[in-house]
């Protein structure tokens, strides 16, 4: 039962509400049941919707060093809980449970604050490491030290790869190398496990400790032997198995007892296996295996074998929800067996009822319901040993030894070939089918190859698909899921990891292909994981989507879309913060209509869909403008192998990377000194008047674009269009156009790689841009003073006002209201994201000037609505809370004109308590659990009778001018449907 000073500390960090425990948190036995250690034993603990844990421990007295650094020890191995409380009745230590453990009683080194059990420390507890801190990301943002980088996983692959490299150093090869590494792992777990005890180790093998036999090559020979018996060869492959020389088992005892290999030295090894999940195993091996094509090429397309837990446990909460457990898994592509391994878990948790699961019921599970295939025989190797793991894990009681035979994975629904061509493999079966046709799966999972491999690649697939199906131009992820629909019925759930870019792209192909994979399964559900590159695939180079299809819950002929924002806390944490207004669901049909909608659902808000649609339809394209003017962009000069003949260029200036500037062209540019250059381009597009763009952009999220009137030689580095004299002034406003925020907005909500993937604006996607008509345009008053702008601007930097100048000029030419000229300028915030200081600036917590413009905002769009009647009005109240606090509330209160005439529209209120005194306040007034049904990054909206009070997380991000729009827009929408009160 929980302690009264754990209940105490509870409740005053929020993870105890009004008497009950919050969403997340469980008690005493509870907790103990979802705790997987030795001899730690937790009296409470939270966790995560994403499996992050928080630990509680109470004791009467204050616990000794020794003590706690086994407690920590375990947690480690655990390899999911950033935090153990040890709470005892004075005070709390808090430990950082991603912290190596170093050595024996070293918990003092992992200690990261302590509390005293008074008041005003319970609140800066809260403040820290409260469920609301844990909840909205808060935490990670103040606790520097606490990181998934020193966590079990991420050591252990480090500690492996060193041994992998000592091995291939003293001369055994990669293959024989990693096997004899595989077989040590697994060989560990069985005795930490004490499936084979200490005892039967010394009967039969003379050695209490599995270091000890490796230092005898006959003892390790006999236990292998046996093992290879019981696991059928899959693990431990009888062909070619002499045994590994003395020197190499020695290294990898070495390992086993911790001996660093320079010094000698015996420090601590800190790893449990029996402790370490066997999901983290599974994913620690599957890199590991894969070192030796990572070593050897470089290419992207071996940087994505390694799917990181976050990721399969995304995929599989989503494609498991409502299932019974009886389905039948598959992965075309399953590497190590990642995916396959949670699945196969899942599935037997389903099957027992929450109950302890018996052997036949794991093994049958195992053998006819989780299919793999891989091209990798190693790695089908491995996903067999990360199955058996699994399923000696799950067994209550896995004795004796010899009991636990299994039947063979390998050729049987472990499958080494081509996905593309499974139903034929290495030694000649028919696999995956039954009756002559393909068996069909309830699940498909899986991270197929997304990279791009270059022209004779691209060929080679267009050879083997049907005539009837578009290829996708760029890489092959999208072939893997024509391959999968093979094995599918309708009622087929897909989970699949593939590349974004093939769903952004604007080529005719491109959209082709993803169109018509969409509308065969639908309904689909796209997530966006391009600002967790860096952290979930660190060697790749292009962006990744998860595509989930056939989810019962989705609506069909549509794209739910889902942007997972960049955060400190995911890039720390490795978890995901999604809130609801990072979710749109746009029609297929609307899709189909305007291609550009996706990637603008990913990026923006329907507000900014409904602009983009707008200026579409009143406005051509600008490469039709410059068309109806004899002109076009085109690219510049490729140095490439040089194989052509420049000497027609000699003696104009050469504009390099460095010279363009903001409106400017340099004078002083050095003249071109190439005689060679592999695309020199025609001696025409180089003549002045001459419009200049750069196509990629650097730390700042405008376009750099000039206006020259010299003759100018510019490299593929630009894009560039030239004009004849009469049109010159074009040049200028078009320049000051694509310099503007409105063409940052439009280039974020549709470019093919800008903010998606790289800074970089494509040909075709500056060629769409919407352009008023140039005469028009050129005639009008605010289109000669945007020219005039342009010009003086060649002459001295614009200044932030005259971007403001510049920015509202454009607006006035294309408009545009007040509403629209918000989604603009925040668009331009928005595309700023791609860099540091923008992401840093994304995350900051907003300030009380920022949520009474949001306030402001929200008021003069609901105002709209209340003026067709014109007898009430809304007022705003802007909480003040204090900075560090994890949200912001705003409150809105509907009245007639006439009743409180005396009060202002808007008014800050200063808080007298904490952010959870202010809300348990709201929740008191509106009969609502505020705290509790804040989970995660939600975004609430409160209605009351003639009020609505809004509660979001902190970041800047949330408080935006187009957050207050699509605020009011669903505030207004809730109202007419009658879904308030």
């Amino acid at each position: 039962m929980v302690t009264h000073v754990l209940n105490e500390v509870l409740e005053a960090t929020g993870y105890i509400a009004n008497g009950e425990p919050a969403h997340g948190v469980h008690l005493d036995e509870d907790a103990r049941a979802k705790c997987h250690a030795r001899e730690f034993s937790p009296d409470a603990l939270w966790r995560s919707d994403s499996t992050l844990t928080v630990y509680f421990k109470s004791e009467p007295e204050v616990p000794s060093e020794e003590q706690v650094a086994r407690w920590h020890r375990e947690i480690w191995n655990q390899g999911f809980a950033p935090l153990l409380w040890v709470v005892s009745p004075q005070k709390i230590d808090l430990y950082n449970g991603f912290d190596r453990p170093r050595e024996i009683g070293d918990a003092a080194t992992h200690r990261l604050r302590t509390f005293q059990k008074i008041e005003s420390e319970l609140n800066d507890l809260d403040r820290f490491a409260g469920r609301l801190a844990m909840e909205t990301g808060l935490f990670w943002q103040q606790a520097g030290s606490v990181d998934r980088r020193t966590s079990v996983d991420r050591q252990l692959l480090a500690d492996l790869a060193t041994l992998e490299r000592d091995l291939l150093s003293m001369g055994l090869n990669r293959s024989r190398a990693q096997g004899l590494i595989g077989q040590s792992i697994f060989t560990q777990y069985l005795i930490d496990r004490e499936i084979i005890t200490k005892q039967v180790l010394d009967n039969e093998y003379s050695h209490r400790a599995f270091s000890k036999i490796l230092r005898d090559s006959s003892a390790t020979e006999r236990l292998f032997d046996w093992l290879r018996e019981i696991f059928n060869g899959d693990m431990f492959p009888s062909e070619g198995s002499t045994m590994p020389n003395s020197r190499f088992l020695h290294r990898v005892a070495d390992f086993l007892e911790a001996v660093d290999p320079e010094t000698g030295q015996m420090t601590l090894f800190p790893y449990q296996f029996d402790v370490i999940p066997v999901e983290l195993i599974s994913s620690i091996y599957e890199q590991f295996a894969h070192s030796d094509e990572s070593a050897a090429n470089t290419d992207s397309e071996n940087d994505v074998f390694y799917t990181r837990l976050p990721l399969v446990s995304l995929v599989l909460d989503e494609v498991t929800k409502g299932l019974t457990g009886n389905e039948m898994v598959l992965d075309l592509t399953c590497g190590s067996g990642v995916f396959l391994v949670e699945a196969f878990r899942r599935l037997v948790k389903l099957r027992s009822n929450g109950g302890d699961p018996d052997r036949e019921l794991i093994r049958s599970t195992l053998h006819q319901q989780i299919y793999g295939v891989d091209i990798s025989e190693a790695a089908v190797r491995v996903a067999a040993f990360s199955l058996y793991l699994a399923a000696l894990e799950l067994d209550p009681d896995p004795q004796p030894p010899q009991a636990l035979k299994f039947e063979p994975l390998i050729d049987k629904t472990l499958i080494a070939a081509d996905a593309r061509n499974v139903e034929s493999t290495a030694t000649g079966q028919v696999a995956l089918t039954e009756r002559g046709a393909p068996i069909k799966f309830d699940i498909i999972v899986g991270n197929p190859p997304w990279s791009y491999r270059g022209k004779s690649a691209r060929a080679a697939r267009q050879s083997t698909s049907s005539r009837n199906s578009p290829l996708a131009p760029r890489g092959e992820s999208l072939d893997f899921v024509s391959v999968a629909m093979r094995f599918a019925s309708d009622e087929t759930r897909f989970g699949l990891i593939l590349s974004a870019v093939q769903f952004f792209s604007q080529s005719t192909t491109g959209a082709a292909a993803s169109h018509k994979l969409i509308e065969k399964l639908s309904p689909v559900t796209l997530v966006n994981l391009s600002y967790q590159s860096d952290w979930l695939f660190p060697k790749g180079n292009l962006p990744a989507v998860v595509l989930f299809a056939k989810q019962r819950s989705s609506r069909r002929n549509a794209i739910t879309t889902v942007q997972v924002p960049w955060s400190p806390a995911a890039v720390k944490s490795h978890t995901f913060e999604i809130a609801p207004s990072d979710i749109i669901t746009l029609s297929l049909a609307d899709w189909q209509r305007r291609p550009e909608f996706l990637k603008a659902a990913f990026f923006g808000t329907h507000r900014d869909l409904s602009l983009l649609d707008r200026l579409t339809l009143s406005h051509s394209a600008l490469g039709d403008r410059l068309g109806e003017i004899d002109s076009t962009f085109r690219t510049g000069l490729t140095y490439g192998n040089q194989s052509g003949d420049t000497s027609f260029l000699s003696g104009l200036p050469r504009l390099t990377r460095s010279d363009l500037r903001p409106f400017s062209v340099p004078d002083n540019l050095s003249l071109i000194d190439a005689t060679k250059a592999q695309r020199p381009r025609s001696l025409d597009i180089y003549r002045a008047p001459l419009l200049l763009i750069k196509a990629f952009v650097k730390g700042i999220p405008r376009p750099v674009v000039a206006a020259t009137d010299k003759d100018t030689v510019y490299t593929d580095a630009f894009y560039g269009a030239t004009f004849s004299y009469a049109s010159r002034e074009a040049t200028h406003l078009l320049a000051a156009i694509l310099s503007s925020s409105l063409a940052s907005w439009y280039f974020l909500m549709t470019a093919s790689t800008f903010g998606l993937w790289i800074p970089k604006f494509k040909l075709q996607d500056i060629k769409r841009m919407p352009i008023p008509d140039l005469d028009d345009a050129l005639s009008s008053k605010v289109g000669q003073r945007l020219t005039r702008f342009a010009q003086r601007l060649q002459k001295s930097p614009p200044n932030d006002a005259d971007w403001q100048t510049l920015d509202e000029a454009v607006f006035d030419l294309y408009g545009m209201d007040e509403a629209d000229r918000i989604v603009a300028r925040d668009g331009l915030f928005r595309a700023s994201w791609q860099w540091k200081a923008g992401k840093i600036a994304s995350i900051e917590a907003a300030n009380v000037k920022q949520l009474l413009d949001y306030a402001r905002t929200f008021q003069e769009a609901v105002g709209v609505w209340l003026s067709a009647a014109n007898q009430r009005r809304i007022r705003a109240e802007v909480f003040d809370l204090p900075e560090h606090a994890p949200l912001r509330v705003v409150r809105f209160v509907l009245e007639g004109r006439s009743e409180c005439p005396e009060l202002p529209e808007m008014k800050v209120l200063r808080t007298d308590g904490d952010l959870r005194d202010v809300l348990d306040r709201i929740g008191e007034r509106l009969d609502v659990s505020v705290a509790k049904s804040l989970v995660g990054q939600r975004e609430l909206r409160i209605h009351g009778h003639d009020e609505v009070v809004i509660i979001k997380p902190a970041a800047r991000r949330h408080w935006m001018g187009v957050s207050a729009l699509e605020d009011a827009d669903s505030v207004i929408a809730e109202s007419l449907s009658g879904s308030v009160p």
